[in-house]
């Protein structure tokens, strides 16, 4: 049996995708090519889903919100099992990290809505880039989850959201000479 925490993405193989799918083995190798193909379809797949950025009302509620969705993602391992593969593969194969890449550029494109409300309230500069708020915030629980392995919880959620609102309210995240943007960054 694949056991994700033992052998990870190098341990997923088409025999195991085939034995668990019910699905012979051939079929997936024509249709996908291999495990990277079958990831980088799955993650297609995945970027296809109905998911809107959070309206709390309040950019600060609406990052905390943000923030506190990807600590659910993976507070459940059997839950989080799907998204750590996916990242995974990404380091594995290009094709993967063309797909991962794809995913999280509509992801935070959509994150554009709860900017442009917040700019509508006068809580955020014209011209924020709700892409890279969505990253910013997004950022240091992905490090923690992938990089240090440290554990991530609400209080982190709530510190990455906080920080995030200081940085937009600080104009870092608005073309440079927009109204409300920060100083010279140059």
């Amino acid at each position: 049996m694949y056991k994700r925490q033992e052998h990870g993405y190098p341990g997923l193989t088409v025999e195991y995708v085939a034995e668990r799918s019910g699905v012979h083995k051939t079929t997936l190798y024509r249709r996908w090519g291999g495990v990277e193909g079958l990831v980088a379809d799955a993650l297609d797949l995945a970027g296809d889903d109905a998911w809107t950025p959070p309206d709390t009302g309040s950019l600060r509620g609406d990052l905390r919100a943000l923030a506190h969705e990807i600590v659910d993602s993976f507070a459940d391992p059997a839950a989080a099992a799907a998204p750590t593969a996916f990242i995974a593969a990404a380091f594995q194969s290009e094709r993967a990290a063309e797909a991962l890449r794809g995913f999280y550029t509509a992801r935070f494109g959509r994150c554009g809505s709860l900017i442009a409300r917040a700019v509508e309230r006068g809580e955020a500069p014209v011209g924020t880039d709700g892409g890279a708020v969505a990253r910013a915030v997004s950022a240091p629980l992905f490090f923690r989850l992938f990089v240090t392995r440290e554990p991530i919880g609400a209080e982190v959620a709530d510190e990455a959201a906080d920080a995030t609102l200081a940085a937009v309210r600080a104009g870092v995240y608005a073309p440079a000479g927009s109204p409300g943007a920060g100083g010279d960054r140059t």
